[in-house]
């Protein structure tokens, strides 16, 4: 349970437990439960309006938020795996593989952290090493060779970091990736599901259109990794989420995410059934308006869309205190 949700989830026990006591002896009448149910939501709507960064990361990272391997289940109405980058191994924390999302043909590589300890642990956390790259290259390919658009969905908290990773090439794979995506001949659509961070997100996040969960997070580096760098202070991860800017209404604005896909009130573990609709039709609007684009121009405005991101301001000396 999140910290935000503890109120909430004492409430509606409490209207439980009135409940359960009015099967016995009808203690409370029907129009006092109903009552205290209109408060109950009045208090959702507060508590889900008023949340923080942190709060948002929280819910980003809830063990019930839908993964990956949901999303392809509840959206795709076939999936065919693929395995191993021919190089090394098969890397568990990136799914990939052909699919059908309402009738047209995909490549679909994810990120897929698990859902419980044992497959957390299979899937390494969410955190790719260099063959989980590859492989994912290697897929797109495959899509380039069959004129198949692609859908990444990204949910990772970084590439991981090991010396495993290191030895094999992390930061090669990861480049190489974003050199061979800007110019990869066939539509790309990008979706982050959950945690976005850092190079481990961009590695597979280089699209002609991206889109983004309404709780989800893209950043340079995780609140902990800022508030352990900038303040030497882990406990100021709240204030970190709040000045990194990393939520969807700050990214759009930057014009570094393109969509927003909304979450029910408290977050898509809440009612993964209304996300699962949105991000179908989400996938849906792109691509029919991808597919009308020529491809030498799709693959330039892909190059610039990238090139364009980031702004900067030149001030005089003298203004600079």
């Amino acid at each position: 349970m999140l910290a935000h949700e503890k109120q909430i989830a004492e409430y509606e026990k409490l209207i439980l437990q009135l409940k359960g006591q009015n099967q016995s002896s009808a203690l409370w009448s029907e129009e006092e439960l109903v009552k205290l149910e209109g408060k109950l939501e009045e208090l959702k709507e507060k508590v889900y309006s008023e949340l923080t960064p942190w709060n948002r990361v929280a819910i980003s990272r809830h063990p019930s938020r839908p993964k990956s391997l949901d999303y392809i289940k509840n959206i795709c109405e076939s999936f065919t795996e693929i395995y191993g980058d021919r190089l090394f191994a098969d890397d568990h924390a990136i799914v990939a593989g052909f699919a059908k999302i309402g009738g047209v043909k995909f490549m679909v590589i994810a990120q897929e952290k698990g859902n419980d300890t044992g497959s957390r642990i299979h899937r390494n956390f969410g955190m790719p090493h260099p063959e989980g790259y590859r492989k994912a290259m290697r897929c797109m390919r495959l899509a380039a060779k069959f004129k198949l658009p692609v859908l990444s969905l990204l949910d990772t908290p970084g590439a991981y970091p090991g010396l495993s990773a290191e030895e094999r090439g992390q930061g090669w794979a990861i480049a190489q990736n974003l050199w061979e995506m800007a110019r990869l001949p066939t539509p790309i659509i990008v979706l982050l599901i959950g945690e976005g961070c850092s190079g481990g997100a961009i590695g597979m996040g280089v699209g002609d259109v991206i889109g983004m969960l309404e709780h989800a997070y893209y950043s340079v580096i995780s609140p902990e990794g800022c508030a352990s760098i900038l303040f030497k202070d882990t406990s100021k991860n709240e204030m970190a989420a709040g000045i990194l800017k990393i939520h969807v209404e700050d990214l759009l604005k930057m014009g570094i995410v393109d969509v927003m896909i909304p979450e029910p009130p408290g977050g898509a573990h809440q009612d993964p059934s209304f996300v699962y609709q949105g991000v179908k039709g989400f996938i849906a609007e792109q691509w029919n308006l991808l597919k009308q684009i020529p491809l030498d121009s799709l693959i330039e405005q892909r190059y610039e869309k990238f090139r364009k991101l980031g702004k900067f301001a030149v001030e005089d000396k003298e203004d600079i205190v």
